[in-house]
């Protein structure tokens, strides 16, 4: 177990929710001369006969934008930890053409990594009817219910959205640094517990010969900085595949978590529009999406695409802390 941090964390990963809504400081409008910038790119993969994933960052060639590229690289992992980049009209592009852009741009935030055993590096985002309390192999994106405030397994996850949602399917997030705080200052006696490891359900991501579950905290300090991974419903899941129950005092941690993630003055709710890309930091963010409900036309039901990126400024993480999906470690 690392050491428990006893100090409150500084900074502006630190915020609330209710801070933030006062505002939109934290949406980053795209400038027509990025939006020019990136058509000019879009045409330079096109004219190489290439789509997403197919084409490494040389491919998508945009100079003029390094200054707002390292920008967004030093906010997500030494800032708010999260950025939603607006502008993007998709009346003016097609699918493929967004996620050009789209991929594009995360090579050159920092590199894609899989999402699944079955190698997946532009993941879909859609729901496909399947059941969430299939815990063998059905994952939160591929349906349409209300996900719990969680983490992903990389240093950041982005989202791109295609189509939204006849109704629902708000995106919210909350400063898991904020929350650590509380946790700290009202509620010290769950730390302990936290930085204990917690058996986590692969979820039928497990590579052949792995076992099904994982160990890891919720909590790790390593190398002077906090890093928070929350999945409750893979925690609870994992129960039944151990055989072991989670204890009184690990219910009540994790209940404490989501009652902070819930409370309105830790989180902000975002509807994501046609367009918009969100990026955010997994060790310092918690995120969550509302239940939707969908179109009936397939071509209406929402879609977003999904990238995992490792981060060139990511921070080190303990060894204990390290996950597997497919069998291949990631961060």
């Amino acid at each position: 177990m690392s050491m428990i941090l006893k100090e409150k964390i500084q900074g502006r990963s630190v915020w609330k929710g209710s801070d933030l809504a006062k505002d939109d400081s934290w949406i980053y409008y795209l400038s027509e001369e990025t939006l020019a910038a990136l058509d000019k790119a879009v045409v330079h993969v096109q004219q190489k006969g290439l789509k997403a994933p197919d084409f490494k960052k040389v491919d998508f060639p945009i100079p003029d934008l390094a200054d707002e590229i390292a920008y967004f690289v030093d906010e997500l992992e030494n800032g708010r930890g999260f950025v939603l980049l607006r502008g993007l009209s998709l009346n003016r592009y097609t699918d493929d053409e967004a996620a050009i852009i789209y991929w594009g741009l995360g090579l050159h935030l920092g590199l894609p990594i899989i999402q699944s055993k079955q190698g997946d590096l532009l993941g879909h985002i859609k729901n496909t009817g399947k059941d969430f309390n299939d815990n063998t192999k059905v994952r939160g994106y591929q349906t349409n219910v209300h996900l719990d405030y969680h983490t992903d397994l990389a240093d950041v996850v982005g989202l791109l959205c295609l189509r939204k949602a006849k109704s629902g399917g708000l995106s919210s997030i909350a400063s898991a640094m904020a929350i650590y705080n509380e946790i700290l200052e009202k509620h010290p006696e769950y730390l302990d517990i936290l930085y204990r490891p917690f058996a986590h359900d692969l979820r039928g991501e497990e590579a052949d010969g792995q076992s099904p579950v994982v160990q890891s905290p919720i909590v790790s300090y390593y190398d002077g900085k906090l890093s928070c991974r929350y999945m409750r419903q893979y925690v609870v899941s994992a129960q039944t595949k151990t055989g072991i129950l989670l204890t009184e005092m690990e219910i009540e941690a994790l209940n404490l978590i989501d009652s902070l993630t819930h409370d309105k003055n830790f989180h902000i709710d975002m509807m994501m529009e046609p367009g918009d890309i969100q990026f955010v930091n997994n060790y310092t963010v918690f995120h969550s999406r509302t239940h939707f409900e969908d179109y009936e036309e397939d071509e209406k039901k929402r879609h977003l695409l999904r990238l995992w990126l490792m981060m060139p400024n990511g921070r080190k993480i303990a060894p204990d802390f390290e996950f597997y999906i497919g069998g291949v470690p990631v961060k």
